[in-house]
This record gives structure tokens, C-alpha cells and sequence, in this order.
């Protein structure tokens, strides 16, 4: 979640944090990555009070029991992507960091941290699993790590304050959006070389990218979504998804197909706002809970799930009618959300209350709260949907 806008909305509670967690926002269906935040509390080069010790915890599907926390490196870990086999879960260990911590998966131990460059907000992986794209926000770089053999590979400059990462389907580009600068930075993989910058127009915190590679889409602190030609790194005309000036759209989630881009603007009362991918206009906007911030897609593009950090609630969204069902209580300040990739739970952190909430889909009925670590703000699951694993900001019980 943005700082700025805990600040401006008198958030007491989160507003207490001293650093702020993941907000998973571009998590879609069955997401194995969650997206980092938008961007850091601290400003670059103030002082970061170090008053925990960071931890990811593992949760078992099969029994919603919580295994022991796993303590990474940094102290306020913000991001995770684990690889499309499964064998590795990467943690962008923070802002005051410079590492990245790898686990492994089959035995949920920490293995040797990974320098990348000053701190790691945002990270995910190559769909081809042979590459780890971690973005630096103070230190304005995207570090690559090669999975094979956790070795970091040379920083690439990037614009101001880089503050998350997409990658196409086919592996070939990694776009950077650096919130400061206002821009998308496409890194070509295969040389990791920066291309042209793209202005959006605001300040980009998200970003989701079509199943063809072909269209990524952009949230912005604005009321309106900016879409970008991945093969010519073309702006298309900006789309905008709010009546409301104050709207910031915060999230973005792409269906399956490919057809509808969701987009969470996080306002009070909140909503949500459907794209047509094929013609890039705004439907009509959906009404969900207060200051929605994450939304994640059911593998079978029936249902969207959006979490509202200021309802505590979780607002089921029907793709083929776009109607909002009952909203679903969850814990306080829900800010990440990640699905089962057979579809049947989906897992919400809720910064708030330090716990996670599994949701059954069918039946779109709240289970009982897991305890986790303090803060929790990143989530994501195994591919093969045994173990959710989720990233505690400011540590662990």
C-alpha cells in the first residue's frame, strides 16, 4: 500500500508502520508471484528503524495449519516469486536490505542470501524459471539473478525510484514502472539492456500484462489506466476508470482469457472498474468495499476477488455478469490475495490483525483466521497448491 495514501486517509493503524508491506496487487489467477508495493515509506536516505526481524510463513493447504516461520535476511521483507516449477521461493528482502533470500521449497529452509543492490521491493520471475528480475527501489536498479545458480548478474540502470516488475509470457521482457519518473522501462532478457522509457502520465504502482504478451496495462496513482504495445513499446490513449479525482487506481488483474482487465480504485467508497481488452474501454464500475487495494482471478475466469483494506472485506466479483456478491469479513487492512491453481481457496493477508484468511470459492465462505507474522503483506502459492507462503514485513510471532 502507498504511503502517501495512509497518510492522506488518517489511517492510524497502518499509518503506525514504519515501513510498508507488499500489496500483492498484481497477483491474477492462481498467482505463484505477488507483485511488490508501490513504493517505500522512507524517502532515499532516511534513517529505517530496524525493530524486527523479518520472516516468511509457511502455511499447509491440506490443513490451514501455519508452519514454523522462516527468518530471511532483511528485516522488513516486501515481495516474493517463487519459479514456475516450484523449487524456489525468492524473497526481495527490503528496504533497508540488499539481499535477496531464496528458499527452498521442499524442506522450507533459507539458503545462502543473494546481494542484489540497495533495497529489493519488487521481484518476479522469468515464465521460462530461468531468471529473477528484482527491482531496487533506493538504489534505482533491477538486479537479474539466474536461478540455476543464485548468482546475481550485473545491476541495470534504471529511472527514479523503480517500484515494480511484469514480465511477458514469453519470457523476453521485463517492464520496470519507476514511480517517481512516471515511466515503464522495458528490460530486453536476453541481453538484459534497458529500452526506451514510456511516460504514463502519473505514477505507476502496478502492472499486468495480457496472456498474448502482447498489451500491458498500467495502474497509476490516478484515475486512469495507461495501456502499452509490448512489441513497438507504444502508449496507447490513457483509459480512464473513475469519475472521482481523488481515485487512485492501485490494482490490476488480467482473466485468463485475456478479454477483461480489472482495475481496484482505491477510494472510499470503493470500485472496481472492467476494460475490454479488445477495444481498451472502461466499463461500468463495480462498487466494492472501502480503499480496495488487491484483486486476484480464479484460474477458471469465473470470479475476481478484491480486497478491501478499509472494509475489511473481500467483494467477489462475477466475471460474466460483472456483479459484486455479499462481501466476505476477513481481517483488518486485507492487502494481498493469491488463489489455489485448482480454484478452491483463496488466501488473504490482512496487514492488519496479522493473520491470513482462507476463503472457500464455492461456497464463498471465510474460514478461520491463520496466525502469521506482524504485518503481513505479500502472499503467494506453489504451483503445485500444497504450501502458501506469506511474507511478514516486521516479523514473526
Amino acid at each position: 500500500m502507498h504511503p502517501h495514501i495512509i497518510r492522506g486517509l488518517g489511517i492510524a493503524a497502518a499509518a503506525a508502520s514504519l515501513v510498508m508491506a507488499s500489496a500483492g496487487a498484481a497477483a491474477g489467477a492462481g498467482a505463484a508471484i505477488a507483485a511488490g508495493p508501490a513504493t517505500p515509506w522512507a524517502s532515499s536516505g532516511a534513517p529505517v528503524v530496524d525493530i524486527g526481524s523479518g520472516t516468511v510463513t509457511p502455511i499447509r493447504v491440506a490443513t490451514n495449519k501455519a508452519l514454523t516461520p522462516i527468518k530471511v535476511n532483511g528485516r522488513y521483507p516486501e515481495a516474493i516469486a517463487i519459479t514456475p516449477g516450484g523449487k524456489t521461493a525468492y524473497i526481495a528482502d527490503g528496504y533497508s536490505s540488499r539481499m535477496v533470500t531464496p528458499i527452498r521449497t521442499a524442506t522450507n529452509k533459507a539458503l545462502k542470501p543473494v546481494t542484489s543492490g540497495l533495497g529489493p521491493w519488487a521481484i518476479a520471475v522469468t515464465p521460462d524459471g530461468k531468471t529473477v528480475y528484482v527491482v531496487n527501489n533506493n538504489g534505482s536498479t533491477v538486479t537479474p539473478i539466474r536461478t540455476a545458480t543464485n548468482r546475481a548478474l550485473r545491476a541495470i540502470t534504471v529511472p527514479n525510484d523503480p517500484t515494480t516488475v511484469a514480465i511477458t509470457p514469453d519470457s523476453k521482457t521485463a517492464c520496470v514502472a519507476c514511480y517517481d519518473e512516471g515511466t515503464v522501462s522495458p528490460i530486453r532478457t536476453a541481453t538484459n539492456k534497458l529500452g526506451r522509457s514510456v511516460k504514463v502520465g502519473g505514477a505507476p504502482v502496478a502492472i499486468a500484462i495480457t496472456p498474448d504478451g502482447k498489451t500491458a496495462y498500467v495502474a497509476n496513482e490516478r484515475p486512469y489506466v495507461v495501456a502499452i504495445r509490448t512489441a513497438t513499446n507504444t502508449k496507447l490513449k490513457a483509459i480512464r476508470i473513475s469519475s472521482d479525482p481523488g481515485a487512485s487506481s492501485q490494482a490490476i488483474a488480467i482473466t485468463p482469457d485475456g478479454k477483461t482487465a480489472y482495475v481496484a480504485n482505491f477510494s472510499d467508497p470503493g470500485t472496481v472498474t472492467p476494460i475490454r481488452t479488445a477495444t481498451n474501454k472502461a466499463l461500468k464500475p463495480i462498487k466494492v468495499g472501502a480503499y480496495p487495494l488487491a484483486i486476484a482471478i480464479t484460474p477458471n475466469g469465473k470470479t475476481a476477488y478484491v480486497a478491501n483494506y478499509g472494509s475489511g472485506t473481500v467483494t467477489p466479483i462475477q466475471i460474466a455478469t460483472n456483479k459484486a456478491l455479499k462481501p466476505i469479513k476477513v481481517g483488518g487492512g486485507p492487502q494481498a490475495i493469491a488463489i489455489t491453481p485448482d480454484g478452491k481457496t483463496a488466501y488473504v493477508a490482512n496487514r492488519g490483525s496479522d493473520t491470513v484468511t482462507p476463503i472457500r470459492t464455492r461456497t464463498q465462505k471465510a474460514l478461520s483466521p491463520i496466525k502469521v507474522g506482524i504485518n503481513p503483506g505479500a502472499i503467494a502459492i506453489t504451483p503445485d497448491g500444497k504450501i502458501v507462503y506469506v511474507v511478514n514485513n516486521n516479523g514473526g510471532p
